[in-house]
């Protein structure tokens, strides 16, 4: 039987990779986005537990260079979900690790070049997992996250969007779109949004926030972006966690520290 279906509802077209050949718990889903204007890629780690429903939805985003396999293949996400369910340490939740478009070295999970990469994250993943994954439903709590540029999203996105995201947690993060010049070989000039503030995590602060917190290695290139943003976050009076770490912006940190921000959303 065909993997391909007709998505009246949300997307015109969805394939989903089929369980004969699926291991480690991975799915992986492709969908035709209006806001991508052609095809976008998730990857999605489904616990194997039954009698679940509308648990919650975690969005992992990745860096620069970076693409759908990035978290469970450099960064083993899948693996220290699982490992932390089963003993206990947190409940059941789906892992949904999209591509962020595939635009250059990093799309920044912005709008931009008549391609709205910020919606197909907050929009047409979650919709196109609640589609696919039966035990994410609508009243699935949904929490963000990323690393470096997924940072920058989580963070912007997170706070952008309070009433869609119940947590933000954040790695290694970039905190500015100025950051992305440290990485990319594209033009910051084609990133640029009308609104200045949209440059910014904190360009525009709602009266009430998701919780928040996020980390850094104290070898990593951001560390001072990351501790200024500690500082105006703490100026302002905005509740958050800021932790510090060994280590540099580098797979080895995130696959490590994965763990606090589980652990985080679990509580929350």
């Amino acid at each position: 039987m065909s993997s391909f279906f007709k998505m009246e509802e949300q997307f015109r077209t969805s394939e989903i990779s089929d369980p004969a050949f699926e291991s480690d718990n991975l799915r992986f889903i492709t969908v035709k986005s209006n806001h991508l204007r052609g095809r976008g890629d998730i990857c999605v780690f489904v616990p194997p537990l039954e009698n679940l429903a509308n648990i919650p939805l975690v969005l992992l985003l990745h860096g620069v260079y970076g693409s759908a396999w990035s978290w469970s293949q450099q960064g083993g996400a899948h693996r220290t979900a699982w490992e932390l369910m089963q003993k206990g340490e947190v409940g059941p939740m789906v892992i949904a690790m999209p591509s962020d478009g595939l635009w250059g070295d990093g799309s920044g999970y912005l709008p931009h070049h008549q391609k709205d990469f910020e919606k197909w994250i907050v929009d047409d993943v979650p919709a196109a997992v609640r589609q696919h994954i039966p035990i994410v439903g609508r009243a699935s709590p949904l929490f963000i996250s990323g690393l470096s540029m997924g940072g920058f999203g989580a963070l912007r996105l997170g706070i952008k969007y309070p009433e869609t995201f119940k947590a933000i947690s954040a790695h290694s993060s970039i905190t500015h779109l100025d950051q992305m010049a440290l990485f990319v070989e594209e033009e910051l000039a084609g990133y640029s949004q009308a609104d200045a503030r949209e440059h910014s995590v904190v360009g525009k602060l709602p009266a009430t926030l998701p919780k928040l917190r996020f980390d850094c290695g104290t070898d990593d290139l951001l560390l001072e972006h990351n501790r200024a943003l500690h500082q105006a976050l703490t100026q302002k009076k905005v509740p958050h966690m800021y932790e510090e770490f060994e280590g540099g912006h580098q797979w080895a940190y995130w696959q490590e520290h994965l763990v606090d921000t589980l652990r985080f959303f679990n509580r929350v």
